[in-house]
C-alpha cells in the first residue's frame, strides 16, 4: 500500500462529475481497479486536493506531503505555459522558482524536501512537471488538437514500463498544448544532476513527447488514462461550445472513435509499479 496525493487542477464535465465524481475520484477508482488486477496486487491510498485558487482551491504546504509516496497532477483546461498565480505557486511548490522564491518564508520544495517522492502527471500535469524542470511547453505550432482514440508509438523504455512487446499503445487524447523538449540538467536550474537522464517513452505524429520517465522520480503521460467514451464526448463538446476547438469535422471524428478499446489500465498499472518500486 502506498499513499498518493492527487492535485486536482480542473473539474470534469458536470454530468461526469455527477456520475463519477471529481477528477481525483475518477483516477482513484481507476488506480484501485488496476491495482486489484495487477500481479501481484498493488494497493493505493488516495488523498485529493483541489488547488485552483481562483476557483476556491488552495495550494497545499510542503509539510502536508509528509509520508506521501506519490503525487499526481490531473489534466486541466488551463494552459500549463500560462502565468496564472496558482500555476506559478504550483511550480514553486515542486521546485522553488525565481519568480516566487522571495515569497516563500520556509524555503521548502517537494522535490528536495522529499527525495523519495515520485511525481506523475496527466496532460496538464505532464506539461507543468516538464515545464518546472526546464522543458519548453506551448501550443502546437499547427494550432490543431490531438483528440480522442490515438495510436502512440513506444520507445524501448516505453515497452519496458508498460511490459509489452508491442510497438504501440492506444489512449484517449484531449490537448492542443505540447511539451517540445525533454527536461535536462542544464535547463532544470539545478534540480536535476548531471547523472539523471529524463527519457521520452513514446510519441505520435502530433506530439513527439507523449510522456517522460526519470528513474524513481518522474513518470508522466500526455494522454488521459482514465477517460471513457462518455467523458471523451463530453469533454469535446465543452471545448467546441467554448470555441477552443474550431475544427468541427475533427471533433466529430474523434467522438466517433471514443468507444474503441484503449490501454488506460496498462498505463495505470505502470504508474502504480512506479509508485511502489
Amino acid at each position: 500500500m502506498v499513499k498518493m496525493i492527487v492535485l486536482e487542477v480542473d473539474e470534469p464535465h458536470p454530468d461526469d462529475q455527477k456520475e463519477k465524481g471529481t477528477l481525483g475520484e475518477i483516477l482513484e477508482k481507476h488506480f484501485i481497479k488496476a491495482g486489484e488486477e495487477h500481479d501481484p496486487p498493488l494497493g493505493i491510498e488516495v488523498d485529493m486536493r483541489y488547488i485552483v485558487e481562483e476557483e476556491g482551491g488552495k495550494i497545499p504546504s510542503v509539510e502536508e506531503f509528509k509520508g506521501v509516496r506519490g503525487i499526481l497532477i490531473t489534466g486541466s483546461m488551463y494552459d500549463a505555459h500560462g502565468d496564472n498565480p496558482w500555476i506559478l505557486k504550483l511550480m514553486d511548490l515542486i521546485k522553488r522558482t525565481s519568480i516566487l522564491k522571495n515569497q516563500r518564508a520556509d524555503g521548502l520544495e517537494l522535490w528536495k524536501t522529499y527525495p523519495d517522492m515520485h511525481f506523475s502527471g496527466v496532460c496538464f500535469g505532464h506539461q507543468i512537471l516538464c515545464r518546472t524542470l526546464g522543458a519548453k511547453v506551448g501550443a502546437a505550432p499547427s494550432g490543431d488538437w490531438e483528440l480522442g482514440h490515438t495510436k502512440l508509438s513506444l520507445h524501448p523504455i516505453g515497452k519496458k514500463l508498460f511490459k509489452t512487446s508491442e510497438d504501440e499503445i492506444y489512449l484517449h487524447q484531449m490537448h492542443q498544448d505540447t511539451v517540445f523538449t525533454i527536461p535536462e540538467p542544464e535547463s532544470s536550474d539545478g534540480i536535476l544532476n548531471p547523472s539523471q537522464k529524463v527519457l521520452a517513452w513514446g510519441h505520435s505524429p502530433h506530439t513527439k513527447i507523449q510522456g517522460v520517465y526519470l528513474l524513481n522520480r518522474l513518470f508522466t503521460t500526455q494522454a488521459h488514462l482514465a477517460f471513457d467514451s462518455a467523458m471523451v464526448k463530453r469533454e469535446i463538446q465543452m471545448r467546441v461550445k467554448s470555441g477552443s476547438i474550431k475544427d468541427l469535422k475533427h471533433a466529430d471524428e474523434a467522438s466517433e472513435t471514443s468507444h474503441l478499446e484503449h490501454d488506460g489500465d496498462v498505463v495505470a498499472g505502470a504508474i502504480l509499479r512506479f509508485f511502489h518500486f
